[in-house]
């Protein structure tokens, strides 16, 4: 527990002053971060098969590319060039003709690192976005995803009884999941309508507040089913007590990707 604690003082540290300074700075961050979490999802398929030196260089180059021309756009709407994503297909499939050995590198190979170099492109892409449109708002879905995740980890210690998913995540309970619910759409609800904006209404509000955060607690158990699939702890170690990147990032992605949805509706 101690080392939980000094790891996300550290990791506090380095990421409340980046978030706060916004800009290029955020910028660069979150392209270190993405190279990170990339490096993790090839690391954990090669857990059971290793993925050819080459195939990492086109991954980790077509990650900086999406990114690169996506930060293009000055709104929320993300666009992405078709002639990177016709180069992306075609620089992961082609190689599966060339090597001829599934051995080495197979179709499921390609498709795994295609969709997992896309995924995290467009995820990042939206929390730059997202940073740049509004510091409240990027606040606001922060508070939603570290208030359900803590107090759905006090809940279960405290009365969890009941098993959630036990194949996917042994320790998460039903009364987690419920107890870290109130609590991220109580405390997230509150800065919105203080800080953000007071004319929304309250049940529009608590009703958004409460989809994102179990959207949240959702992507949690995703990323968990990966782990568990290749027989995993945690992604990485680079943060003693708490994993990897994509261990602290599982669900503050689906809450941007399911924010960015609602906001078509909003």
């Amino acid at each position: 527990m101690k080392t939980r604690i000094i790891s996300a003082l550290l990791a506090l540290a380095i990421v409340i002053p980046i978030i706060l300074a916004g800009g290029t700075i955020f910028n660069i961050g979150v392209f270190v971060i993405s190279m990170i979490a990339l490096k993790e999802l090839i690391d954990m398929k090669s857990t059971k098969k290793k993925t050819p030196d080459f195939i990492k260089f086109i991954s980790y180059t077509f990650l900086l590319l999406i990114m690169s021309f996506g930060l293009h756009s000055k709104t929320i709407i993300v666009s992405i060039d078709y002639t990177i994503l016709a180069a992306l297909f075609l620089s992961f499939l082609l190689p599966t003709v060339l090597y001829h050995d599934s051995e080495k590198y197979s179709v499921n190979d390609a498709f795994y690192l295609i969709g997992g170099v896309f995924f995290l492109s467009l995820s990042m892409l939206l929390l730059i976005q997202l940073r740049i449109e509004s510091l409240y708002v990027f606040i606001f879905l922060l508070l939603i995803t570290t208030m359900t995740d803590t107090f759905a980890l006090i809940t279960g210690i405290l009365i969890g009884k009941h098993k959630l998913l036990e194949s996917i995540s042994p320790k998460k309970t039903w009364e987690g999941l419920v107890g870290g619910t109130i609590m991220g759409v109580f405390i997230g609800s509150i800065f919105y309508y203080n800080i953000i904006d007071s004319e929304i209404s309250i049940w529009l509000l608590i009703l958004i507040t409460t989809f994102l955060s179990i959207l949240g607690q959702f992507g949690d158990l995703f990323f968990s089913s990966i782990k568990r699939y290749y027989n995993k702890k945690d992604f990485s170690n680079i943060m003693p007590g708490h994993g990897g990147i994509l261990d602290r990032l599982d669900s503050i992605i689906f809450v941007i990707l399911g924010f960015t949805f609602l906001m078509r509706f909003l």
